[in-house]
Order: structure tokens, then sequence, then C-alpha cells
């Protein structure tokens, strides 16, 4: 299939771009720069925020797979959750329509819904424009994604590696599922080629429910130091040091962040992996990209 992809140069976009070549799909890719990605793979200049060209430049594409997204705003330098994942989304879909595209796969999140964080909410708005496109859409609400690339585990091992003392909000007893990125990678580039998942919404999550504090020590054990000190701090006083530095990109959290952390994030593991054939990967087991 000719496929248009966003955020190819994204965590998760690289590892998809990867799956779609192997399965031998002819991709085109939405960057804001050129020259990040190589032949067979065909660059358009553009951003998913503006929607000048985006028509033009899926013409005659069979599909298309939305994936652009972030954590964390920065509205002093435009970057908000309103602006990347609901206005970037309106302008996907309608270039989509125009070009007379109807195959659309989008990356959402686990724990969606409308009452909820700005992230989690503006997560829903997209979902809400998918849903109401016309377009033969298939979601995914992938839960915490970790892999080579990752910005989670990979922050928490250097927190590991270089601190005394591991800062933990609150009990640490929280849980997390996180989904291995190529499981993520392999469910969207499945999805694609099968009709039952028109119309459909999956959450994909990976098969451990951990507490964050269990994380900690499969990371610490990962990068040669088991059982890291913690120091489990009040959330109160990491609410406030959030609400006063979360501004600030060297801060590792923001309010909204710590309330979804301790909300955890768990699914159901099992019915996209029976539907795709996916083989559960084990984060005990897979942390072997940490050691670099």
């Amino acid at each position: 299939m000719k496929v248009f992809l966003t955020g190819a140069t994204g965590f998760v976009g690289g590892h998809l771009l990867s799956a779609l070549l192997q399965r031998g799909h002819d991709v085109t890719c939405l960057v804001r720069r050129a020259g990040r990605l190589k032949p067979p793979v065909r660059e358009v200049l553009g951003d998913a925020t503006r929607p000048e060209g985006l028509a033009q430049a899926m013409t005659g594409m069979d599909a298309v797979i939305h994936l652009v997204g972030i954590i964390r705003e920065f509205p002093g330098r435009g970057v908000t959750f309103q602006r990347l994942h609901v206005e970037a989304t309106r302008n996907v879909i309608g270039a989509a329509r125009q070009a007379g595209v109807i195959r659309y796969l989008h990356m959402s999140s686990n724990g969606t819904r409308t009452a909820a964080t700005p992230y989690h909410r503006t997560k829903w708005e997209a979902e809400e424009l998918v849903r109401s496109s016309g377009l033969r859409y298939t979601i995914f609400r992938p839960s915490v994604i970790f892999g080579p690339g990752d910005s989670f585990l990979t922050l928490l091992a250097e927190i590991v590696r270089r601190a005394p003392l591991v800062p933990v909000v609150g009990s640490g007893r929280y849980l997390l599922q996180p989904v291995w990125v190529e499981t993520v990678a392999a469910a969207f580039a499945l999805a694609l080629e099968r009709e039952d998942t028109v119309s459909q919404t999956y959450t994909l999550c990976g098969p451990d429910r951990l507490t964050y504090d269990r994380i900690l020590d499969l990371v610490g054990e990962a990068v040669g130091r088991p059982h890291p000190a913690k120091l489990h701090l009040p959330v109160p006083l990491m609410r406030a040091l959030a609400a006063a530095l979360g501004g600030f990109s060297w801060f590792p959290l923001t309010p909204d962040q710590i309330t979804m952390l301790l909300e955890g994030n768990t699914c159901d593991h099992q019915p996209p992996y029976q539907l795709f054939g996916l083989s559960p990967v084990h984060l005990a087991a897979s942390l072997g990209y940490l050691q670099g």
C-alpha cells in the first residue's frame, strides 16, 4: 500500500516506519526538515499543525497513519496539547478527505476520556474527530511505551545511575503496564492490512502489571545498580514543585503528569495480542538497551 505517515522521525514512528517497509509498503513521511530519512522512504516537507500542502502530499495514498503527539506542553513555544493533538488531527483528517484517502490509523493513549487531564482530554477530542470523520479508521491507545529511543525508562536509567537516592512520587505502588515499542509498531502495521479492524479502538499494554517501585528495581538491575535507594516524597510536595518548575524542560514532571502517574496506566492486554498474533514482551527481559 501507499502509506502517508506523520511522526516518522519520533520514537514510535521510527519503529513503525521499519515495520511498514519490512511488510513491503511504499511510505511517504511528513517531515519538518529534509534529509532525516533514507530512501526508499519519500519525504514531504510540512507540518501537521499547518494544513497548507497536506492534501496535495496525500494525493494517491491508500492510507494515512497519524502519530503526532506530545507528552507535555510548552505554551511559550506554541507547543500545546490543543494544537498538537486536536488541531493537527483536524488538519490531517481534512487533508485525507480532500485527497480521497479513506483508510486512517490514529495514535491515541490509554486512559483517554473526557473528564481527565488536558493531555487525555485532548486525546479524546482528537478521537472524536476521527470517529466523526467518515474515514475507515482504527484507533490505538497504548500505555507507557518502552524500547530503544524512549524517554521514560531512559530517563529513569539516568537518574538511577547518577543519584544516590531516586526520588519517587508518593508510595510508588501505583501500577503501570509498559508496552514494547515494536509491539505497538506491529499492531499498527497489521491493522492496516485487516478489514476487521475498521471502526475499532484497541488498548495496547504489556503483559506485566508492575508498581513504579518495581520498575525502578528492574531498571536498576539493567544498569548495574540493583535495588536503588528510593526517596518517597509526599505527593503535595511534588505537586508544589511541579507547579513551580514544570514549565522548565529540565524538570522531569508537570502537575498533570503526576496526576496521570498516580492514577496508573493498565489494561487487559490479551485481546489485541490474540487478534494480531503478537508475542508478549516482558519488561524484565527487554531492558538491555538501557546499558549503553
